[in-house]
């Protein structure tokens, strides 16, 4: 659209494009949000196999800071991915598990995991032909 031109073209009655779940708001904007957050994703492969302290989580993903993690896990706690437990000792202790819904969406993930374990030098390959091919 040009400076001059502001018109605004409406929509055709009926052809609006439907999203990837057609016109209902199915949540996946939301869900990928968090997905997308690389954090999330190894947070909750991590807990697949387990509860975890907070300093065990720390220990396994390597080069998360213990802000990230804190930010993390409280996201996925309120997204009720995660369910965080604090025990009232000195220093105070906190462990985190999966929550049923946690544990539907951490398959998912896992599987996207092992896919990833299982094509990471397909990918790569690809990858290195398209950058020969398109300089």
């Amino acid at each position: 659209m040009s400076v001059t031109n502001t018109a605004v073209i409406p929509q055709v009655s009926g052809s609006s494009p439907a999203g990837p779940c057609g016109d209902d708001d199915c949540g996946i904007r939301d869900v990928l949000d968090r997905l997308g957050d690389r954090w999330t994703v190894l947070v909750l492969v991590e807990l697949t196999k387990g509860t975890r302290r907070f300093r065990e989580l720390e220990r396994a993903i390597p080069g998360i800071s213990q802000r990230m993690l804190t930010l993390t896990t409280k996201r996925l706690c309120r997204d009720g991915l995660v369910e965080r437990t604090l025990y009232p000792t000195v220093p105070p202790q906190t462990d985190y598990r999966l929550t049923a819904m946690g544990r539907s969406l951490a398959g998912m993930v896992s599987a996207l995991a092992d896919w990833s374990r299982e094509h990471k030098d397909a990918v790569a390959a690809a990858r290195t032909r398209w950058d020969q091919q398109h300089p």
